[in-house]
């Protein structure tokens, strides 16, 4: 197992109230493996994504107790200043937002080969080459000419296959992708899962992807896992869960997906 969550507990102080964004979630994670985590938003679903290599603000977060065994290694237990080696490196995230996680006043491709400076031994001009190469296998027309475009000159689609492409610069094992068709069309949308399927067969990856929409993560992963008010409430392969959904709250998510035909049946 690539992966393994093991009764992971985040709490969050605000106001003097103390409340439980993750509470005893166990989850695992195999080698090649896509797992979709699903639920409503404010379900503990992305705090549990980015707890995964500590990511949650310290205060006014804290991870009360669990595991989070990668490869072998529990980075719970890593120092902090060991993290970033697994950070962008054998984990990757591409989060829901690519218009505030790009660098507004730098160009997309420095920001690409810092990315792989970061995590690799390339030089720079190899570093370049590289970069080009990424924003191609990405699907980027013309990369050598967008290497010197800047964030705000993209669409939100090509935003999105930016981020995608400085997460998989440093061939990570595990990329985590928080709402990954966020505020796109449902053409793009379409593009971005055939993008990320592509790339998981590639590049054997794991994913997890964290989604509001059953109905999207159903075109990505092997597995599902609901999300509830920081508890997961149903686990199981993504037939099981669609066709036979044992938690009411999975019932009432299916129910409340949107019938799109183009969603449902072009993804």
């Amino acid at each position: 197992m690539l992966l393994e969550i093991r009764r992971l507990t985040v709490e969050f102080q605000t106001a003097g109230e103390h409340v439980r964004a993750v509470d005893e979630v166990s989850l695992d994670i195999g080698q090649g493996e896509v797992v979709g985590l699903v639920g409503e938003s404010g379900s503990g679903k992305t705090t549990l994504g980015l707890a995964i290599t500590r990511l949650v603000p310290e205060p006014p977060a804290r991870i009360l107790q669990g595991e989070v065994q990668f490869d072998g290694e529990d980075l719970l237990r890593v120092p902090r200043h060991e993290l970033y080696q697994v950070r962008g490196g054998r984990i990757a995230y591409v989060f829901q937002e690519p218009s505030t996680s790009l660098n507004p006043v730098m160009t997309v491709g420095r920001q690409l080969v810092e990315m792989i400076d970061l995590h690799t031994t390339s030089r720079k001009a190899a570093a370049r080459t590289r970069a080009i190469e990424l924003l191609g296998h990405v699907g980027i027309p013309a990369p050598e000419e967008r290497m010197t475009s800047y964030p705000h000159e993209l669409s939100g689609g090509m935003k999105q296959r930016v981020m995608i492409a400085m997460a998989i610069a440093s061939r990570p094992r595990l990329l985590v992708a928080d709402e990954p068709t966020t505020a796109l069309d449902v053409t793009l949308e379409r593009q971005i899962v055939a993008l990320l399927k592509r790339l998981q067969q590639e590049l054997r990856l794991s994913i997890l992807v964290i989604s509001h929409s059953i109905h999207l993560v159903k075109q990505l992963a092997d597995r599902i896992a609901v999300m509830k008010e920081g508890r997961l409430v149903e686990q199981g392969s993504t037939g099981q869960v669609l066709t036979q959904p044992r938690h009411e709250y999975t019932q009432h998510l299916l129910a409340a997906q949107p019938k799109v035909a183009a969603l449902e049946g072009t993804l």
